[in-house]
C-alpha cells in the first residue's frame, strides 16, 4: 500500500515490538503460573514488564496494572464490575464521544436509565463546569472521558477533570487507547481507571491493560485461575504484553519529535485540501488536536466512494471509528460533533502514524484531487443521461 493512512484504527507491529514477541516466545514460553524454575523465571519477566508499564504510566503501584486482550475487555471489565457494586440506583456518566468499547459496554452492564450522557461544546470538548453540574445534580459513581478521540483527534481536558473529580469524591476513568503512544502519559496515573490497547500504538493485537484505582480493587470479568491475582482469569499472554510494552517504550522515545514534525504536515494537508475542495470543513479544526487526526466532510460525494476510489490508488483512510462504521455509534459521535445526517455521509477520517513522510502526505492529497476529478466526470456524465 502505497500510503496508510488509518493508524487511529491500528498500527503495524513495530519491528522493535516483533522482536521481543520472538525473545519471550522463545525464552519464557512456559506458564508464568507453574512451580517450576522455568516457570517461576517466566513469571518473574512478567512482572517486570508489569513495572515497566507502571513507570511509563506514572504508576508506583505495579499491582494497579492488569493486563487483559486490549481496551474493549478493560472497559467492559470496569463496568462490569461497577455494575455488581454500585446501588440499584446509581448512576455514572460518560461523554457523548465515548468510543463503542466504552458506550456499548456501559449501556450493556449498567443498563441506560444508569448511564447519563455529557455533552460537548462546539469543538468537541467536554468542559469541566459541565462535569460539575452533572456531578453536583445527579451526583454519579464514576466519570468517563476519553483522553483523545478516536474521530476528530480532539483532546479532552481529562487532566483537570480527574482533579475535579477527586474533590468532589467521584471517581474518573478515561480511555487512553488513541493518547498512549501519540502524546505524553505524564498524568495518567492520577486517574482512578486508564484503559488502553497495544495495537494502538505499534504493539500486537489481542493484548491491552486496565489501570485499576488502587492495588486491592478487584472485579473480574473473567472467571477461572488465579492468575493477575485473581482479577483476570486465564494464561497471560507474555510474548503478547513484552511486545505491547516494548512498543509503548519506543513510541515515548518519538513523542516530541514526531508531534514538531507531523502538525505542520498534517496542518499542510489541511491547507491543500480546502484549496483543492471549497466548502471542505474539518471537525473541530479549532480545538487542539492529536498531531496526526483529520476529520473531514468533504464538499460532495458519498465517504464510501471516496474511500473505495482511494483504496484502488493505494490510500488507506476510514469514514470514522473502524468499531463503530456503519452502525449507529459512529452516527452518533460525529453528531455530537455538530455533524447532520447529510453530512455524516461525506465524512472521511485520516490518521497518520510517527513514520508518515511529507511525500505520504502530498501524494494523499494529489489522490483526493484525481478522485475528486474522477467523480465530478461520473456526475456529470449521470446527468447527461438523465
Amino acid at each position: 500500500m502505497a500510503a496508510y493512512f488509518d493508524h487511529n484504527a491500528t498500527t503495524p507491529l513495530l519491528p522493535e515490538a516483533r522482536a521481543a514477541w520472538l525473545r519471550a516466545v522463545d525464552g519464557f514460553w512456559q506458564n508464568p503460573s507453574s512451580l517450576y524454575r522455568e516457570a517461576g523465571l517466566a513469571s518473574q519477566a512478567l512482572e517486570a514488564a508489569r513495572e515497566r508499564l507502571a513507570d511509563l504510566l506514572g504508576v508506583e503501584e505495579p499491582e494497579r496494572v492488569v493486563f487483559t486482550s486490549g481496551a474493549s475487555e478493560a472497559n467492559n471489565t470496569l463496568f462490569a464490575g461497577l455494575a455488581r457494586c454500585l446501588p440499584p440506583d446509581g448512576c455514572i456518566a460518560i461523554s457523548a464521544i465515548e468510543h463503542p468499547s466504552v458506550r456499548a459496554a456501559a449501556l450493556a452492564w449498567l443498563g441506560r436509565a444508569r448511564v447519563m450522557e455529557i455533552p460537548v461544546d462546539a469543538t468537541g470538548r467536554v468542559q469541566p463546569e459541565v462535569v460539575k453540574k452533572v456531578i453536583s445534580e445527579h451526583q454519579p459513581a464514576l466519570i468517563s472521558v476519553m483522553t483523545a478521540s478516536n474521530e476528530s483527534g480532539v483532546l479532552q481536558p481529562w487532566q483537570e477533570l480527574a482533579a475535579l473529580c477527586r474533590t468532589q469524591g467521584v471517581r474518573f476513568h478515561t480511555d487512553a487507547a488513541q493518547w498512549l503512544g501519540k502524546m505524553p502519559a505524564t498524568g495518567l496515573a492520577n486517574c482512578d481507571y486508564v484503559t488502553g490497547s497495544g495495537h494502538k500504538f505499534g504493539g500486537p493485537k489481542g493484548v491491552g491493560f486496565l489501570l485499576l484505582a488502587h492495588a486491592q480493587e478487584s472485579f473480574p470479568l473473567i472467571h477461572g485461575g488465579p492468575q493477575e491475582q485473581g482479577r483476570r482469569a486465564g494464561t497471560e499472554d507474555f510474548a503478547g504484553i513484552e511486545a505491547m510494552v516494548t512498543a509503548l517504550e519506543v513510541r515515548a522515545g518519538q513523542l516530541q519529535q514526531s508531534a514538531q514534525a507531523q502538525t505542520p504536515l498534517r496542518d499542510a494537508f489541511i491547507s491543500t485540501m480546502q484549496a483543492a475542495f471549497p466548502g471542505l470543513r474539518v471537525i473541530s479544526g479549532d480545538a487542539p488536536r492529536l498531531w496526526n487526526t483529520v476529520l473531514m466532510v468533504m464538499p460532495a460525494h458519498s465517504n464510501l466512494k471516496w474511500l473505495t476510489r482511494l483504496s484502488r490508488l493505494g490510500f488507506a483512510i476510514s469514514t470514522g471509528s473502524a468499531c463503530s462504521s456503519g452502525r449507529e455509534g459512529s452516527s452518533v459521535i460525529v453528531r455530537a460533533l455538530g455533524t447532520d445526517e447529510e453530512e455524516l455521509r461525506r465524512v472521511v477520517r485520516i490518521s497518520a502514524g510517527h513514520e508518515t513522510t511529507a511525500a505520504d502526505w502530498q501524494a494523499l492529497a494529489a489522490a483526493f484531487a484525481e478522485v475528486g476529478r474522477g467523480l465530478e466526470n461520473e456526475a456529470r456524465a449521470a446527468s447527461w443521461q438523465a
